[in-house]
């Protein structure tokens, strides 16, 4: 695979000179970074790194597809845990932080109870600073809502549908149930109690992607678990679908806001919490409309091992990691179609949450403490890969071994490197003081 065009040409060739003049603005404009965070230096970092929540032990930012900091720069969102030596209890609160990156100022900004262990309660901001979005839960109905809130006023607005992915204009939402997310694999949804969380009927017609309009507050099914199946039988048949029925998980919009990808799980009829069946996982994109419905990536294909999944920054494109030709864990790309799988590079193992920045050329991810990338002591690498120069260097090394870590690793600490808008900086979670905290990653020195 050759890479041979400027750090420039990938940027206009990744997201046009429109966009590229946007992103360079938006790097100029961002904030300066409060002075008094303290800043992390154990093992050298290469590049310079703040914890970012200093004040508040028990924080976490939601995944690597989504950043915590504000589109101007200078807030941070974060779900912050009220208790880390035990699981949550059904009703449990969790707080909503908001921290001024240019002041330093700490806010607990609202409680929740539709939080989950591993995204917190999907905090994640829409178009301007003023938007704020996370998970709800009425407990005595067990009805899973969104809260739309201004952090700077604390007015909010309940929205009736639950909250996976804010699109990149802020005025529509796309989700799984996230009750049922649990029955797959806890820490994705929210904490409910067993008889809670609904089952479904294999194929089910009333269960898929939801989709709710910001401005009404109103949601409704976009696409049916059948629907989905309908126009994709010869993928989504056969002995291996049988027995059970048909879950959701990851559900992204793209960064043009053009198309959404959903993961669809297949979970055994008499399965417990946390159980799906393995190689039945499979990627399919669609339409916002839920027309065009494609096979992305099927099952039978990521039964050979990977993990995953997210929207290139073009939003054409896939990547993932993948064992690809027996090789053990590659970054690779695919098309939204399914068509042209190929690997970013043939000699750099993948690992952890990767994305790519972008200009094309840069690609960050983590690993988890039991990968070989990891140092085997409870730390792990903040990983920065070169596809240009086919180079691949650990520019943070940190903690992520939590005090507890829950049964099934429930409470395991997972960085989920994410992008600002800037496109200059990265947060992530980490423990090196065996709670959770959050940090930020000026790597703006290493694009130049």
């Amino acid at each position: 695979m050759s890479f041979e065009p400027t750090r420039r040409e990938f940027l206009y060739q990744s997201v046009g000179l429109a966009a590229a003049t946007r992103l360079s603005r938006a790097a100029a404009a961002t904030p300066r970074i409060w002075s008094g965070f303290p800043m992390y230096s154990q093992f050298s970092p290469k590049v310079p790194v703040w914890c970012v929540t200093p004040k508040l032990q028990g924080c976490l930012h939601r995944f690597f597809d989504s950043s915590p900091v504000s589109p101007s720069g200078r807030y941070l969102g974060v779900t912050r845990l009220r208790d880390e030596t035990r699981m949550p209890a059904f009703g449990d609160a969790a707080d909503i932080v908001v921290v001024d990156l240019t002041t330093g100022d700490t806010e607990v900004v609202a409680q929740t109870r539709g939080f989950g262990t591993q995204l917190g309660a999907q905090v994640q901001w829409g178009a301007t600073d003023q938007d704020l979005f996370y998970s709800d839960v009425d407990t005595e109905k067990w009805h899973v809502f969104t809260v739309h809130m201004n952090p700077l006023t604390r007015a909010k607005r309940t929205l009736n549908g639950p909250l996976y992915m804010v699109s990149p204009n802020g005025k529509q939402i796309i989700s799984p149930c996230l009750l049922r997310t649990e029955l797959t694999q806890s820490g994705y949804g929210v904490v409910a109690p067993a008889t809670h969380l609904p089952l479904n009927s294999h194929a089910d017609e009333n269960d898929g992607v939801y989709l709710t309009d910001v401005e009404t507050g109103q949601s409704r099914l976009l696409l049916s678990f059948r629907k989905i199946v309908s126009a994709l039988p010869e993928a989504l048949g056969g002995p291996v679908y049988t027995g059970g029925a048909f879950y959701g998980f990851h559900a992204k919009w793209n960064s043009q806001g053009t198309r959404l990808m959903f993961i669809l799980r297949y979970r055994p009829m008499q399965g417990g919490v946390n159980t799906q069946t393995e190689g039945t996982a499979n990627v399919c994109t669609l339409s916002p409309e839920g027309g065009d419905i494609r096979l992305a990536f099927p099952g039978k294909l990521w039964r050979a091992g990977g993990n995953h999944p997210n929207w290139a920054p073009d939003g054409i494109h896939i990547t993932m990691n993948f064992n690809l030709h027996g090789k053990g864990l590659l970054f690779v790309q695919y098309r939204y179609d399914g068509s042209d799988l190929r690997a970013l590079s043939a000699d750099i193992p993948g690992s952890g949450h990767p994305s790519l920045h972008v200009n094309g050329r840069f690609l960050i991810t983590d690993a988890y403490t039991w990968e070989p990338l990891a140092a085997g002591d409870g730390t792990t690498p903040i990983r920065w890969i070169d596809l240009q120069q086919n180079r691949a260097e650990a520019i943070v090394r940190i903690g992520t071994q939590p005090t507890y870590v829950g049964p099934m690793k429930g409470l395991r600490v997972d960085p989920h490197p994410a992008w600002d808008r800037s496109a200059t900086r990265v947060t992530f979670n980490a423990c090196p003081k065996g709670y959770r905290q959050v940090f930020l990653a000026d790597v703006s020195d290493l694009l130049s």
